[in-house]
């Protein structure tokens, strides 16, 4: 089920005052809320990554393998060369430029 659905059931319900009512609305609190505390870990994990990626990062482009073998030491535990990449490429589009090529390049916007 979506969860647009379950947040127009919740709103329906949230006048009925019963028991069972109060169960639905305990079942579906539950599953709109769940994985909320991974997704706030992992914000936290992306957003100390990124003080380290953008001190690191200056005019010169490198890859990002070059990036992640200057900073593998200074990222936070679990942080891989996967989640440096899809950070670089996704998330933080606004602050690193890429510049493409047969290898494409990376620097501080």
């Amino acid at each position: 089920m979506k969860k647009v659905i379950m947040k127009t059931i919740l709103s329906l319900i949230d006048s009925i005052d019963t028991p069972e009512a109060q169960e639905v609305r305990d079942e579906l609190n539950a599953e709109l809320n769940k994985g909320a505390e991974l997704k706030a870990q992992n914000d936290a994990l992306y957003e100390s990554a990124k003080v380290v990626v953008m001190g690191e990062l200056g005019d010169t482009p490198v890859t990002i393998g070059e990036l992640y073998e200057a900073i593998a030491g200074d990222l936070p535990e679990g942080f891989t060369k996967g989640k440096l990449q899809y950070a670089v490429t996704r998330l933080w589009t606004d602050a690193i430029v890429k510049i493409e090529g047969k290898v494409n390049t990376y620097r501080k916007a």
